[in-house]
């Protein structure tokens, strides 16, 4: 049996297509996103379609969810507030949008931004896959898909919102305190 794991990374450029994913959602055949470097790839997590890549702060948190906590919403929201959490150390006021899964920003100025993307999996109270957090990631390649399946809304970084580049592996050291606390968990560095 694995103990509680936290896996924080970036990934090469790859679309992974949740269980809810639709085709339409690629903008682009297959081959042609192969053909720019960017891997598909389905998933067991649920969701649409997403983005990962350089610049983007990953989470596969592998957590045995105790009695009192099997509860798959109330997991969801908590990475939410982790994202939220993590967004504020930025100054950043980021929230959730009722029915949309995520982290966002929004403004009346610039509409509402997602900034935080999560698609889980949970198989025996043990969870897998988890989120993604826009640190300075390419956002042109958001354009490629339709994120999330989500038609009428944008996407955003730290670094686009704060217009400077924030070095990953400080984001990665600030939600590395977050989660321990959210998650009631002391988070060893490997």
């Amino acid at each position: 049996l694995v103990p509680d794991t936290l896996l924080l990374l970036e990934h090469a450029p790859v679309i992974p297509l949740g269980r809810g994913a639709k085709e339409e959602h690629l903008r682009f055949p297959r081959a042609t996103l192969m053909e720019r470097g960017i891997e598909v790839h389905e998933t067991g997590r649920g969701g649409d379609v997403t983005y990962h890549g350089p610049g983007q702060l990953v989470g596969y948190p592998i957590v045995k969810l105790e009695e009192g906590h099997q509860d798959v919403r109330r997991y969801v929201t908590s990475l939410e507030e982790t994202m939220i959490s993590l967004a504020s150390k930025y100054d950043l006021n980021a929230t959730r949008i009722p029915k949309l899964n995520g982290t966002w920003l929004s403004s009346s100025e610039l509409g509402d931004r997602k900034i935080g993307a999560i698609g889980v999996r949970i198989s025996r109270w043990v969870t897998m896959h988890g989120f993604a957090f826009n640190v300075t990631t390419n956002l042109a390649h958001f354009q490629l898909i339709v994120p999330c399946g989500i038609q009428d809304k944008g996407v955003t970084s730290l670094e686009l919102e704060l217009d400077r580049k924030v070095p990953i592996t400080e984001v990665m050291d600030h939600y590395e305190g977050i989660f321990g606390s959210q998650f009631e968990r002391d988070v060893l560095p490997q």
